[in-house]
């Protein structure tokens, strides 16, 4: 099978995150195939712009983040930290906390999860490498991205973009590689410095960094590191935390690739499999991911089979 696509369903059996939870009742299901209609609308014309000569310039994200995932739902303020391995690469996430500049309290942030935070990294690592430094101001640019990338710009989402760059900011991010008897770790947070703006209402809990900067060690390993993504398939995959992770692992991946590969089932649940216990399950969730996938990366080249994914 060469062109996954015509063999993978863009919509059916879509994964939990990629739609809004919903009460059963009249009205849910006309819902659901509307959002459904509008997500296979979006990956086939993104599938359009990636194959015209008018496609928007790369994305860059680390490959650790390329490896490993970041929670896909809110994993409660309970949890303050998470912890992902993927072959070689480890990541280790620790919630954190900021100031309140009308308290004078620190107040506690939670761990980013869900598309936003996947979508802000590579905005925050594309800006700062394309300025060649670590400090980035984002008060204007992020809005301008995520009207760039075609998402909505009401305030609810406003609100979340800003929530979740607002747990990025605080947490605690550790980076490593280990191979055999060696180990490397980035052992520094992501985001050394922020300033965060509190809302004098409380009740709003909107924190928005103005601008952020990325930890000397962080930075200079984003240099080395770094892997381009097309920002259109980002776009189009903004629904779906799965999928994005699925995106960005097969763009760091396939290049590398000289012979037939194959990932088995288990080893594709450990990765991308949270909160799937199943992994019947989880492989129906995964294929739909999948063929959102091949649907903005025509050139990715793999085989589904009973054994698991294949990479040529």
């Amino acid at each position: 099978m060469d062109h996954p696509p015509k063999q993978l369903s863009l919509i059916e059996n879509p994964s939990p995150e990629d739609l809004p939870a919903e009460p059963a009742g009249e009205g849910s299901q006309d819902k659901v195939r509307k959002t459904l209609s509008v997500i296979e609308n979006r990956l086939l014309k993104a599938n359009d712009i990636i194959s015209s000569a008018d496609d928007p310039d790369a994305l860059f994200q680390h490959s650790i983040f390329c490896q490993t995932c970041m929670p896909y739902r809110d994993p409660g303020e309970a949890t303050r930290i998470w912890e992902r391995t993927q072959g070689f690469a480890h990541l280790r996430m620790e919630a954190g906390a900021a100031l309140n500049p009308h308290t004078k309290k620190w107040v506690d942030v939670g761990l980013p999860f869900g598309p936003k935070p996947r979508l802000i990294m590579a905005y925050l690592n594309t800006e700062a490498l394309r300025a060649g430094s670590a400090e980035i101001e984002v008060q204007d640019s992020l809005t301008a991205f995520i009207k760039r990338l075609n998402l909505s710009t009401d305030g609810r989402s406003i609100r979340t973009v800003r929530d979740q760059l607002a747990r990025l900011s605080a947490s605690d991010f550790r980076l490593g590689y280990a191979q055999g008897d060696e180990a490397t770790t980035i052992k520094a947070t992501i985001i050394m410095g922020f300033n965060l703006w509190f809302p004098k209402d409380l009740r709003q809990r909107v924190l928005w960094p103005s601008s952020v900067k990325f930890s000397p060690a962080y930075f200079e390993s984003l240099v080395q590191h770094a892997v381009p993504l097309n920002e259109t398939a980002l776009s189009a995959l903004s629904h779906s935390a799965m999928a994005l992770d699925i995106y960005a692992w097969m763009a760091q991946r396939l290049h590398r690739v000289r012979t037939r590969q194959l990932v088995p089932w288990v080893s594709l649940h450990d990765q991308f499999g949270q909160g799937f216990s199943v992994l019947r399950k989880f492989r129906q969730v995964f294929k739909t991911a999948l063929g959102q996938v091949a649907a903005v990366y025509p050139e990715a080249r793999f085989d589904l089979h009973e054994k698991g994914m294949y990479l040529h």
